[in-house]
């Protein structure tokens, strides 16, 4: 059987080990308990988070325990990590209901059952903390400069660290120790970002229990201009359907750059590496049929095969100007609204294809903004009763976002 770790090498996972052939040789040889952690801070999880969950697949489908740790002590702080500023805080009672939300999202691709995965929240060891034996026991084995010189912190020391922040990596850290002494938990994964706080779990296991643990990081899913995947001018790809509908989902990942398909297909499909390379090497306008197994395979596994099935008529019949509306993202209106007629900028902000009356207006500006077939001009169009055809307007931003708009 194939070693998972050359499964996750294969496929473009690892970026840092701390001891690649220790890590390659155990997970080949045992079933390991790892680890990785999500602080719920909103109330669902999001395209970046769905790269971890997959890796967590592929290691528990290759016989390996994952341990999903929910953040709820550690979202009360706020990772520093890759932030320009200080998270929000959030109360007790929001964490709680975001992780409860966090929880249904994770069984979509992690099997729970008779012990092959956990769940536990941090919140359970760290909310309840002595400080000042928390201080003596675990403190004293951190040196301050070598923080200092943590990726995570270097940033935000230039704009200003609060000391609450700080604490930050103390307590991943402490996270690790107590999942190694309670679940024999040898191994913590994350993104790249989290590097360093990995490190400081490492040392510490290290230093008080004298064992060996180890820490894997995997590639952030970027474009390949380098920028972070997963959002859109109207905000975060969310992993729930009331945050993100099914069609959109589908349509964000039928729309991602050519150069990006294989990549994509690769981290975050299951599709065997023969035929991701296969869809990868399409080439002209062949490469929309990568895009749209990509879409499709995606969309299932997040939202399930009917609503999977449904995205891809919807944007198969927009795509070919079809009549197939019913999946299509829709804004109902009422009649009432329309009586004094509604102003296109509005519109636009209202059905969520732009931000603001300026993101509108440039739209307009630069010619990508259709009613049916036909470009719109003016940003003072007025749409009214009259501008429906059979109770639907159909907009679209660009050549691929369609959005209806509903008379009711």
């Amino acid at each position: 059987m194939k070693n998972v770790y050359d499964t996750l090498t294969e496929r473009g996972f690892i970026e840092q080990a701390t001891h690649e052939e220790e890590i390659r040789d155990m997970l080949g040889r045992e079933s390991v308990t790892f680890y990785i952690g999500f602080d719920p801070t909103a109330d669902s999880l999001h395209v970046g988070h769905f790269l971890q969950m997959v890796t967590m697949a592929h290691m528990q489908r290759a016989g390996h325990r994952p341990i999903v740790l929910l953040g709820g002590g550690t979202t009360m702080v706020g990772d520093p990590s890759g932030k320009t500023d200080m998270r929000k805080m959030l109360s007790q009672e929001q964490i709680q209901h975001n992780a409860e939300k966090f929880k249904v999202q994770f069984s979509r691709l992690i099997d729970f059952s008779d012990g092959k995965a956990i769940m536990v929240n941090n919140a359970d060891w760290l909310l309840n903390l002595n400080y000042i034996n928390f201080l003596r026991d675990i403190g004293r084995h951190f040196s301050i400069n070598r923080m200092l010189s943590a990726e995570c912190y270097k940033e935000r020391l230039e704009r200003g660290l609060t000391f609450l922040e700080f604490n930050y990596m103390i307590m991943q850290s402490y996270d690790f120790l107590q999942l190694y002494k309670k679940y024999n938990c040898k191994m913590q994964m994350g993104g790249s970002d989290q590097w360093s706080n990995i490190l400081g779990g490492v040392e510490l296991i290290r230093k008080v229990e004298g064992g060996s643990a180890y820490g894997l990081t995997f590639t952030l899913l970027t474009t390949s201009e380098g920028k972070k995947m997963g959002k859109t001018e109207a905000g975060a790809i969310w992993l729930d359907p009331e945050k993100t509908s099914p069609y959109d989902f589908y349509q964000y990942w039928r729309n991602v750059d050519d150069r990006d398909v294989e990549k994509c297909l690769a981290l975050l499909t299951f599709l065997p590496m023969e035929e991701v390379k296969r869809l990868g090497s399409l080439e002209g306008s062949r490469i929309n049929e990568a895009k749209e197994v990509l879409a499709f395979e995606l969309t299932k596994t997040i939202h399930g095969e009917e609503e999977a099935l449904k995205a891809q008529a919807a944007a198969r019949a927009l795509f070919s100007s079809g009549s197939n509306l019913e999946a299509a993202p829709t804004t109902e209106i009422s009649g009432a609204e329309m009586q004094q007629g509604i102003n296109i900028l509005d519109l636009l902000m209202k059905t969520g294809l732009t931000a603001s009356r300026g993101e509108g207006r440039r739209l307009v500006q630069q010619g990508g903004l259709y009613i049916g077939e036909e470009r719109v001009n003016d940003t003072d169009l007025v749409i009214t009763e009259e501008s429906f055809s059979d109770g639907t307007l159909l907009l679209r931003k660009g050549k691929k976002v369609y959005h209806l708009v509903k008379l009711v």
